[in-house]
Parts: C-alpha cells; structure tokens; sequence
C-alpha cells in the first residue's frame, strides 16, 4: 500500500497537458512496480493547491506505439503514490457528422477490437472478474461535460469508444462498418487502460478529444499532419477544463462504487493465492 498519498488524481494524456502556467510542478518521480516500467516519470505538482499526478502515456519523448504502452505498470505505479481518480485525455477519430474535430467527447460506453495487450492484472493463480456494464465513473465524467460547456468547449455527453489495434488508421471498409455498428468516436489507447482501471479501484473518466473524421467522410480523410494541427487547439482546451475540474473532482462522488469491486470479484480463495502472484497484486487487492 501507498506509505505516502502523494497525489489523489492522476491525469493520463500527452505531454503538453501539464504545461501550463496555474500549474505547480514540484518534483518528478520514478516508480518501479512489479510490472516493469511505466511510461515515463511521474510528474507531480498543484493546481489550485489540489495535487496531481501527470503521467504521459506515450512517454515524453512520444516513443511508444498504443500497443506498446505498459498499461499495467502505468496503473500500479498512480496507485502506489495515492492516486484514487483518473483523468484520462486521449485524440480520437469522429465515426459520427455530428462530432467534428477539436469537440470533446465524454463516452458512456467502448468496444475493445485490440488484439494480445496485457488488460487484466488477474491470472498466475488468481482469478477475478470485475464488472464492466457501466465502465467508467459517470459522476466525475457527468461534472466534466457540465463545466467543459460553460468554458464554451463544444462537448458531448455518452457514445460508444471504439479501440482499434492500430497503429495504422482504419481502412474506409472498417471506418464505414464502425459506423454501422453505432460506434461515435475511435482511438487506439483507453479499452485497455479503463480495464485494469476497473481492476485497481480506480474511479477512471475518460475525455476524447476529436482530431478527425477517420476516414468515412469524403474529402476529410485522417492524416498525421491533420491530427496534429487539430490536437494544438484541442491541448488549450483540455489544459483550461483541467485547470476547472480538478478542483471539483473529489466533489462529484460515484454512483458506480468504482473503488469497491475488487471486494467481490475475486473468485481463488486467498488461503489458495500462490505468494509470488500475491507479491505482485497486493497493492491492487487491498489498496
């Protein structure tokens, strides 16, 4: 368990989420977990004397593919400082005319399409099955919507998340199939991490951030070049939400009791947990 709460809300994203000026970085970090690496250093500072932990998913340097990140050391080493709710920023594709690029989606809902990631911490002996129905912690996702619209963010409040493999961007048959099946937005990264988020305890809410069409709509066919020049003006939104929300998280409770399902998912007896597995999950079962 966590010797020291160093921090009670971590905020996974890109680098430049962190960079501004109401933020107080104090130190960074580096956290060894039974798990290997996380993506990068901690960074740990204050906003609004709240403090945060900021964790580059992709690590500072961008060097590492969706496939790549080590979700499960990125999850055990926010829980070992504290951290108890997660902040999730992430560009996604539009599957839907009505979410344009540089809007903000809050999902209620995702389809997991990646193939062979590591997205549970059970296994090695010990087996749990957490439930997923309602998969991300609305109250906290329900208070972000709320203050993204008065900040004059267009934002958007339930759709489905679609997580591909990638790295590569869909083809025009797999963008017009998601579309079929009533998926809103797409993106390579959150399936995995809002799994093992479910897993830790965590009350996880994830924002997407809406770089492009994909590839469905004629004439606006994703490119690198695209996304990145929409993503500059979606960082200056997610940084003035955060600047606003942060403050408010612990406010908004949970109506899904996001911290308490590991109480009953498990299904091995811990008489019958082998020692090397405990080891290595003890901080996730009990923390």
């Amino acid at each position: 368990m966590a010797k020291k709460v160093l921090a009670e809300i971590g905020v996974i994203g890109g680098t430049g989420l962190y960079a501004m000026e109401e933020l107080k970085i104090l130190k960074e970090i580096k956290v060894k977990t039974p798990f290997g690496d996380p993506s990068d250093k901690i960074i740990l500072g204050t906003l609004a004397g709240i403090k945060v932990a900021f964790l580059p998913r992709h690590g500072r340097k961008h060097a590492m593919l969706p496939g790549e990140i080590n979700q499960r050391a990125n999850m055990w080493a926010l829980k070992s400082i504290g951290v108890k709710t997660i902040i999730s920023a992430s560009a996604v594709g539009s599957l839907r005319e009505e979410l344009p690029p540089t809007h903000f989606v809050f999902p209620d809902q995702f389809v997991d399409q990646t193939k062979g990631r590591p997205s549970t911490f059970f296994g090695n002996g010990i087996v749990g099955h957490v439930p997923m129905a309602e998969p991300f912690c609305m109250a906290v996702s329900d208070m972000m919507y709320k203050e993204a619209v008065k900040l004059g963010i267009k934002a958007h409040k339930g759709g489905t998340y679609c997580c591909m493999e990638g790295p590569g961007f869909s083809t025009k048959a797999e963008s017009n199939f998601h579309r079929k099946m009533g998926y809103s937005i797409i993106g390579m990264t959150m399936a995995t991490e809002a799994k093992l988020a479910r897993e830790a305890g965590f009350h996880y809410a994830p924002v997407s951030l809406v770089t492009d069409y994909d590839c469905w709509k004629e004439g606006e066919e994703v490119d690198q070049h695209k996304v990145s020049e929409t993503m500059t003006k979606n960082i200056h939104n997610i940084r003035r939400l955060l600047v606003k929300i942060i403050p408010l998280v612990a406010k908004a409770g949970c109506r899904n009791g996001c911290d308490g399902f590991i109480k009953s998912c498990l299904l091995t007896h811990k008489e019958n947990f082998p020692p090397a597995t405990y080891k290595k999950l003890k901080l996730i079962l009990e923390g």
